[in-house]
């Protein structure tokens, strides 16, 4: 446990030169003093689960990613579906603060509250795996097919919907504002 809490400072350092941030710009991110931020890098202080969340969330790493902990051994994502206005969202990401997937099953039959274009704050990207999906996006409306995607900024006016009389399954993943999926693919 000593020798986890002596890399720790090294680690915190590594992260933040790799991005780029100079101790000043880390500590109004995340509220913690120059002094302090400088101390745990060096090791003179003690990383305590107060510090080190605000960290993680500003380097957008999990608390393990931070202090380095071991593998666990076992990969698999066992976050539990949630019920959202008739639909259900199944996690297939456990990272914070930075894209976040997850498997969308609309049942069919018009969404319980209507088909109204909502925004908010980030980016998103969606691949239909089956039945049919009605996504209005600003003045556009589109019918979508398995195998085709989407991406849009979530700040343009949006909705998704089930267009058939089966459920439609998507995969939805949703950035932070501004951040877009880079997708690169090989040339044959």
């Amino acid at each position: 446990m000593a020798k986890a809490l002596t890399a720790v400072g090294p680690r915190l350092r590594e992260l933040r030169q790799r991005r780029d941030l100079t101790l000043t710009r880390l500590a109004e991110t995340t509220g913690i003093s120059v002094s302090t931020l400088s101390r745990l890098e060096s090791g003179t202080r003690k990383p305590t689960l107060e510090l080190l969340l605000p960290l993680a969330e500003a380097y957008q790493v999990t608390l393990d990613e931070l202090v380095d902990a071991p593998e666990t051994g076992d990969p698999r994502i066992r976050a539990r579906p949630v019920q959202r206005d008739g639909h259900t969202f199944i996690p297939l990401s456990r990272r914070p603060g930075g894209p976040q997937a997850f498997k969308q099953i609309l049942p069919p039959g018009p969404p319980p509250c209507g088909q109204e274009q909502q925004t908010h704050e980030g980016y998103e990207w969606l691949y239909v795996l089956s039945g049919r999906v009605r996504l209005l996006l600003g003045e556009h409306d589109l019918l979508l097919e398995p195998g085709e995607a989407a991406e849009f900024d979530t700040r343009l006016p949006h909705s998704v919907a089930n267009a058939g009389p089966e459920p439609a399954e998507l995969i939805n993943i949703f950035g932070p504002q501004g951040e877009r999926l880079h997708v690169r693919a090989r040339p044959r």
